[in-house]
């Protein structure tokens, strides 16, 4: 079975256990009148589906970087792992304060707000954040142990954060084509992660 055929037949399950959405963006982030959710973590997909789409649409490699970085600096937050300018273009891209996830040493993400929806529970925050240190040093491991031949993303319980490890590939990547097949990755999991907003509690 090829990567892409991997991460499709996880999406499917996820969605079936989750129930599916319109995954239709918004050009900013604000949240689209079509989300069923009007809480902060809902409204922080969106304005992460509008830098993937930047990321997903250039022609332009350090364009595509810049965007993932925003994308990565929106989950993270700044008290989360990797936060910055990770471009090192001198600019940081993305949201401040709170990220979607909790912090390094437990700082309430976004996404906390919304454990009453057990999708969210599930596909955004990936089970309990009890130990955040422990929940970001599996990231460090799935990043670090990624090859083309072991995709080491589909482990990882947070659809955000295996967001993070395509953003991670992607500011390593060479050329725009490889960018951008990184984005389609991140795209699936910006759809499940926007469909359990919409998931009935």
């Amino acid at each position: 079975m090829t990567r892409n055929s991997v991460v499709s037949v996880s999406f499917t399950l996820l969605l079936t256990a989750c129930g599916g959405g319109d995954p239709g963006a918004t050009t900013g982030p604000e949240e689209s009148p079509a989300q069923s959710s009007s809480s902060a973590g809902a409204a922080r997909i969106e304005a992460m589906q509008t830098q993937l789409d930047t990321w997903a649409g250039t022609g332009d490699l350090a364009t595509a970087q810049e965007a993932a970085e925003g994308v990565m600096n929106l989950i993270v937050g700044e008290d989360g792992p990797y936060y910055g300018d990770a471009t090192a273009n001198g600019v940081v891209t993305g949201g401040t304060g709170a990220g979607l996830l909790p912090g390094l040493e437990g700082e309430t993400g976004l996404a906390e707000a919304d454990l009453d929806n057990e999708c969210v529970g599930a596909d955004v925050l990936g089970g309990s954040w009890t130990d955040p240190g422990s929940r970001w040093d599996i990231l460090d491991t799935a990043i670090a142990e990624w090859m083309p031949s072991n995709n080491t993303f589909p482990a990882l319980p947070s659809h955000p954060q295996r967001i993070v490890g395509w953003v991670q590939l992607t500011l390593g990547a060479a050329t725009i084509e490889e960018a951008t097949e990184y984005a389609g990755h991140a795209q699936i999991h910006v759809d499940v992660s926007r469909d359990a907003y919409g998931c009935s509690p």
